[in-house]
């Protein structure tokens, strides 16, 4: 293992930045994120708090970028950390650009870092509680978004414009296929004595959450969070504490699993106030 300790985190936001304050004391953040100024601006907050810290740029959605990332953290130390928090939400993007960014661009980073993790290093990348809402799939629709290469992912058959119409609904298949490929991709971390697992959160309290409650799909939000068990939305904190218990000594028999932390969210659509009604 080279002799500096690297944490890298994809994502500059609430999350990605929460987790790292928990697992980066004494080591190197690369906080890297696809706009410059919010890789900045994070790494300004870091530095103040006591941690060494570096940006760069990457574009999740190209192979070239996310190994010019790679490239730049081995330069600087063995990379022990990963956490994958980037990506566009379904107000955001179209269909195409959600299934490239959230679903393709999470495989690259999982095939890429994959290749140097270092044993005894782990990863988390962010899903989203909206996977966990997405009806049953076929077993071969699951085992392709598990295992398919990376480069094959977005000609998928049940991908394609004629099946997938808009964008809440792409989101919610990228983000069901991030936990399977972190449990497809669990097994050749593991042989690289190196661990990952995914956090699905629910409406935690991020720039992005705010944007959304004052959005066209407000509403929507503030009745999810009325009507879920716990009856408030999360902080990054929260995720940052999940995190690093996946990321830290106390995690190390977890691997290739998924956490949905919601508020119970889920619960409530399946079984309580949110579920959908019958016509």
């Amino acid at each position: 293992m080279n002799s500096k300790s690297v944490i890298v985190v994809i994502g500059a936001g609430s999350i990605g930045q929460a987790i790292a304050r928990r697992i980066s004391a004494g080591k190197h953040v690369l906080l890297a994120d696809l706009r410059l100024e919010n890789a900045t601006t994070a790494a300004i907050i870091l530095q103040d708090a006591g941690f060494e810290v570096s940006t760069a740029v990457v574009d999740v959605s190209s192979r070239i970028s996310v190994h010019a990332l790679v490239e730049t953290a081995t330069a600087i130390g063995g990379i022990t950390g990963l956490i994958h928090a980037a990506g566009v939400s379904p107000s955001q993007a179209s269909p195409s650009t959600i299934f490239k960014v959230d679903l393709y661009g999470t495989a690259l980073v999982l095939e890429e870092f994959g290749d140097v993790i270092e044993s005894g290093g782990s990863g988390v990348v962010i899903a989203s509680q909206s996977g966990h809402r997405l009806p049953s799939l076929l077993p071969e629709q699951d085992k392709a978004l598990a295992t398919a290469p990376t480069e094959e992912l977005l000609s998928l058959s049940f991908l394609q414009s004629e099946s997938v119409d808009n964008s809440l609904h792409a989101y919610q298949l990228s983000k069901r296929g991030n936990s399977l490929q972190v449990k497809a991709e669990a097994v050749r971390w593991g042989k690289r004595g190196a661990r990952i697992n995914t956090i699905s959160p629910g409406i935690i309290m991020t720039p992005l959450a705010h944007d959304e409650l004052s959005g066209p799909r407000g509403e929507g939000y503030r009745n999810m969070i009325h009507k879920s068990v716990a009856g408030r939305a999360g902080t990054p904190d929260e995720v940052g504490a999940v995190g690093a218990l996946l990321m830290g000594a106390d995690g190390s028999f977890i691997t290739g699993s998924d956490f949905l932390m919601d508020g119970g969210v889920t619960s409530a659509y399946f079984y309580g106030d949110l579920a959908p009604q019958a016509k």
